[in-house]
């Protein structure tokens, strides 16, 4: 039981991290993670330093107020060494001007880190950027669609506008070798052949309207297969989540009567 209960510890924390590092793939922010976590390092280690220089001054600074105490009590009761101890006095003093300007100085490479820090995205800035570039992403694809849909009925319009004026052309040529044909026997000859010629034409562009039409049929049909099998595949993937869900459930029941 309690093995079990491991495995079931180790897959709901395994789902959630990798689901985590799929999202961080899929926005591409790695480098801007990794940016992340080195200024918190960096961070965390100024702090260090940070806390132990302020220890250190604080230290430093407890001893330099006790000497001064001491020096100022000697200059009370009238030693006769005033000079050494106002030497001692100013040195000390020096002393405790270079420990605030070194505090001073890191503490502005605190503020510096810090604010390097601020301009990294947070985790849920990331997770917003993520959710604009998908729904900026679904609006270029939609744009793209309506796009070739107008581009599709252009060049089908177009093809129909020139099949117009072919056959409005045709039926001119007709017209007008039709007054020969009635009153020689050589219009006729010219009539049929010209006939004979646009029935050829004619048969030329319905073979390669067929070819065309064969290959727009024929990419439908493997685009409706591949519909059918992405249908199958998230039917069983909608199956295989239903009894890993069921298998969950079962985990967790048997988990919670080992612990009881």
């Amino acid at each position: 039981m309690e093995f079990e209960a491991s495995q079931i510890q180790i897959l709901d924390l395994e789902t959630p991290l990798q689901s985590l590092r799929d999202r961080i793939d899929k926005a591409g922010v790695n480098n801007q993670v990794e940016k992340l976590i080195s200024a918190m390092e960096s961070v965390k280690a100024v702090e260090r330093q940070e806390s132990e220089l302020q220890s250190n001054i604080n230290a430093r600074r407890a001893e330099l107020e006790a000497d001064i105490t001491e020096l100022n009590s000697k200059l009370a009761a009238g030693d006769t060494s005033c000079n050494s101890l106002s030497d001692h006095l100013s040195e000390s003093l020096e002393k405790l001007d270079l420990a605030k300007m070194e505090l001073a100085a890191r503490l502005r490479e605190i503020v510096l880190v810090k604010r390097q820090l601020g301009e990294v995205p947070s985790h849920s800035e990331l997770i917003q950027y993520e959710r604009r570039f998908s729904e900026l992403y679904a609006h270029i694809q939609e744009k793209h669609r309506q796009t070739q849909k107008y581009y599709a009925t252009y060049n089908a319009l177009l093809e129909i506008k020139e099949l117009m004026l072919k056959e409005t052309s045709l039926l001119n040529s007709i017209s007008s070798q039709f007054q020969d044909a009635i009153i020689s026997t050589a219009g006729r000859m010219k009539l049929i052949d010209s006939m004979e010629k646009i029935a050829k034409g004619s048969q030329q562009k319905l073979e390669k309207v067929q070819v065309g039409l064969r290959a727009e049929q024929k990419t439908c049909d493997v685009i409706r297969e591949r519909h059918a099998a992405a249908i199958a595949e998230q039917r069983r993937c909608h199956s295989l989540l239903k009894t890993f869900q069921e298998q969950c459930a079962k985990n967790e029941r048997l988990r919670s009567q080992s612990s009881v």
